[in-house]
């Protein structure tokens, strides 16, 4: 005897072995034996066998008209034998009924089951809407077909043009052209990224990595909405001064300028005039709500994303020329008695008389030139009095910093400025030019913006106003963090540091501002009246928001610094390159700020100097292949100030180097310029001020994500400027 029965949810056909009670053993045509109920059995026949019955139902439930099928079923509830006989006849064979049975049971649009056997026709506009939808489903599964096939021969689907971007970072997974694309990208073994570069969706791999950046922190895009430039507020007083700023060429957002007034018996009074749009805008106006999104200026080789609309910075630039509003520290120092006297905070109008430019100054203005006091350069007087008083601050922080059990700082380093210039056929050419740190007018700067931020620090602390500081605590292998109260950073060898002197590009700077303005201007009420008051829970926010919006645009900073890496060995044919070992493997290339694992190397000595071979290189993934050609013997360990910063980027491996983390960036580069980060384990590490290195400071957010800038403002280290037109 053979049964046609369900089981699992389909219909299958056996030659049943034995029968116990309501139970049978069926043997499948497989050769596979099932128990099986009485109740689920649809049909018994003893011809044709298990096997022929279904070779027979798969022909004949192709023949069948589903629509004619429907027209003869009842409204009511119905079983498949019943139908089958007014479908086939009365005398419908074991193969036409289970052929219906399959048909029935398989076209739930059409039918609806009921029991074991039993159907129900369904309702004619449902099944009409049914019926639309499986036409549209298979419409789009031509679509979608069409869509792969043209993504594998190497062309951009036009559906696809204006979605390529949504569709590498915020795809709708359930759309078409997703389904397209990761069907075709599977089919090929290649990334979405890739194919898309490939077919043209996008034109390069630079300006994937820049898509992604801005999908992730500027999804409504880099423009500003209309806003009214707001004039400083209050009657602000004319500085008895003229003062100038030193800066590279590319450099528009010019926070920070100096001047020195002779005084009796020696002494100077030293300013340092810090650009205020502190004056103007006001916590919780449409400018705060614009710099509390973006949080800082965004900077990287080539181009600027400003936190601040440019008629606000073009307004409070310290440009030359003009009288700018400012937030000045007046030191009063005896050279002589090498002692800071005192110091006092002003909000006011400041002439500025030059905008410097370090392109023009950097061979003239050298140490032995102000040591002697000659040269032929602007503000010769002024610049050989600032260093003087340079070098004694420099000298007390380093006393700080060996009483922390750090060793002196150092400027051996060198580090590298990207500059990228138009060409006549419209691409660009990248210009990495390295540069040493430490150089007299880096060491002005730097000091004294270092000076300002622990000044300034301080005088919040001593009014209960509260701050965003930076704190570090080298031993133990602390990081740089961020808070609302005052404590060492120890790396700089201040007693407090609080970013001050960079308002018009990082949000922090412009909130202390605020408290700096309220504290000078109120005394021991300036808590009452500051914008921000202890435990401001927005305040915490902003600190929040800052640190995590910042690793984000250092990360971007960091992959675009590697991918014009990559670009420049290209475009000097570089088959050879000189690098020095760090740590397991990885290396440090000698012309570019480069660091890649060589697996090669894991072995060898840590400073050890080596001739590779530029296998290739893949600007998407950020990766270069490199072969070991020449190790050179003798060469040995380096000084240690000669690899410092590098213990985190030897911990990286090739794929993070691509990508590197911000944390890594900081520390491998702008707190080198003025942190302390461990070098060895034992945590004696040493760094350069970072407001050594001019410019624009394309890397600025980048080098300051996890740590600071000697200045305060820019925290600049491995790029000096963002060259080319677009940074101007």
């Amino acid at each position: 005897m053979q049964l046609l029965f369900e089981e699992g949810g389909e219909i299958r056909a056996g030659t049943v072995l034995n029968q116990q009670g309501e139970a049978y053993q069926v043997e499948l045509p497989a050769g596979k034996r099932t128990k099986v109920k009485s109740r689920d059995v649809l049909l018994q026949f003893a011809q044709p066998s298990a096997a022929e019955l279904l070779s027979q139902t798969a022909a004949l439930t192709g023949e069948i008209d589903l629509d004619f099928l429907w027209e003869c079923a009842p409204e009511q509830e119905f079983g498949f034998t019943d139908l089958a006989a007014e479908y086939y006849g009365a005398s419908a064979s074991p193969a036409q009924q289970a052929a219906l049975a399959m048909a029935l049971h398989g076209n739930p649009v059409y039918f609806r089951r009921k029991g074991r056997g039993r159907y129900q026709r369904a309702p004619e506009d449902q099944l009409k809407a049914a019926l639309a939808g499986l036409e549209r489903k298979r419409q789009q599964a031509l679509v979608q077909a069409e869509y792969e096939q043209q993504l594998k021969a190497g062309v951009l689907p036009e559906a696809f043009r204006g979605k390529v971007l949504t569709l590498l970072f915020k795809p709708d997974k359930n759309s078409l052209e997703y389904k397209a694309l990761d069907a075709a990208c599977t089919a090929l073994g290649k990334s979405p990224m890739r194919l898309m570069i490939e077919v043209g969706g996008v034109p390069n791999a630079r300006a994937l990595h820049e898509a992604r950046f801005l999908s992730e922190c500027f999804p409504k895009g880099t423009g500003f909405p209309e806003i009214t430039v707001p004039e400083p507020g209050g009657d602000l007083p004319l500085a008895p001064v003229e003062a100038f700023s030193i800066d590279d060429v590319t450099t528009t957002e010019i926070d920070d300028a100096l001047s020195v007034m002779p005084l009796d018996e020696g002494r100077l009074r030293i300013g340092i005039h810090i650009a205020a749009p502190g004056l103007g805008i006001r916590r919780g106006d449409p400018l705060d709500a614009i710099a509390r999104q973006r949080l800082s200026t965004v900077y990287f080789p080539g181009d600027k994303i400003t936190m601040l609309p440019d008629a606000v910075v073009e307004r409070y630039t310290l440009q030359e020329g003009r009288q700018c509003p400012a937030l000045s520290l007046y030191v009063t120092y005896d050279p002589a008695a090498q002692q800071i006297l005192a110091s006092e905070t002003r909000a006011e109008m400041v002439k500025i008389a030059s905008n410097l430019r370090h392109n023009l100054l950097d061979e003239v203005v050298t140490e032995a030139a102000l040591t002697e006091g000659s040269g032929d350069y602007p503000f010769r007087e002024a610049l050989t009095a600032l260093w003087g008083f340079a070098n004694f601050l420099y000298d007390e922080r380093q006393r700080a910093r060996i009483a922390s059990g750090l060793r002196p700082e150092s400027h051996s380093r060198a580090d590298y400025s990207f500059y990228l210039d138009e060409q006549p056929d419209g691409s660009q050419r990248v210009r990495i030019e390295q540069r040493k740190r430490g150089s007299p007018l880096d060491k002005i700067v730097a000091e004294l913006m270092i000076l300002a931020n622990s000044t300034w620090g301080k005088l919040l602390a001593d009014h209960g106003v509260p701050g965003i500081y930076r704190t570090q605590k080298v031993w133990g292998m602390h990081r740089t963090r961020m808070q609302t109260y005052p404590a060492p950073h120890e790396g700089l060898g201040v007693a407090q540091y609080a970013w001050s002197t960079s308002p018009l590009r990082r949000y922090v700077d412009l909130v202390n501002q605020w408290q700096i303005i309220a504290a000078a201007q109120h005394g021991v009420t300036a808590k009452l009246v500051a914008p921000f008051k202890p435990k401001d829970a927005d305040l915490l926010a902003a600190v929040a928001d800052f640190e995590g919006t910042y690793a984000a645009y250092a990360e971007h900073q960091s992959t675009m610094e590697r991918y014009w890496c990559l670009r420049w060995l290209a475009q000097e044919n570089r088959e050879r390159m000189m690098a020095t070992v760090l740590k397991d493997g990885a290396v440090r290339f000698a012309e570019i700020p480069l660091v890649t694992r060589v697996p090669e190397l894991a072995q060898a000595a840590r400073g050890t100097q080596v001739l590779l071979e530029i296998a290739g290189t893949d600007e998407l993934t950020l990766e270069v292949s490199c072969r070991v050609l020449e190790v050179f013997a003798g060469e040995g360990e380096l000084p240690a100030e000669e690899l410092e910063g590098d213990e985190e980027s030897a911990e990286v491996s090739a794929e993070a180097a691509a990508e590197v983390a911000a944390e890594q960036a900081a520390e491998e580069a702008a707190e080198q310029g003025a942190e302390t980060v461990p070098e060895t384990l034992d945590g004696t590490g040493t760094e350069a001020p970072a407001e050594a290195i001019p410019g624009e400071r394309a890397n600025a957010n980048a080098n300051d994500s996890a740590g600071d800038g000697a200045d305060g403002r820019d925290g600049a280290a491995r790029t000096a400027g963002n060259g080319g037109p677009a940074a101007s």
